[in-house]
């Protein structure tokens, strides 16, 4: 039972080491699960996994980055590290 419609979405951590922390939903595993990336700590490659219940999601969604993680393109941690940045959630490196 995989809904898509949660990849490309932003998300914000409430628990754990990472709380506080945005990332953007690139997988569901399954009800329960998400797979999260932020394009700098958590790739694409090495995404985390994190508990739904564990997240607040947000109403940013971005039709490009989704189709950008659906498609597999190896510039999706580029694009999801500028569109973090662009909605003024992590400083520049």
């Amino acid at each position: 039972m995989h809904n898509d419609k949660l990849i490309g979405r932003m998300v914000l951590s409430k628990a754990g080491r990472d709380e506080g922390n945005f990332y953007i939903v690139i997988s569901q595993i399954d009800e329960n699960y998400v797979l999260l990336a932020n394009g700098r700590t958590k790739t694409m490659e090495m995404p985390k996994k994190k508990k739904l219940k564990h997240l607040v999601l947000t109403n940013v969604m971005n039709e490009e980055l989704r189709n950008s993680i659906l498609s597999h393109d190896k510039n999706t941690d580029l694009k999801i590290k500028k569109n973090l940045k662009l909605n003024g959630i992590i400083e520049e490196v």
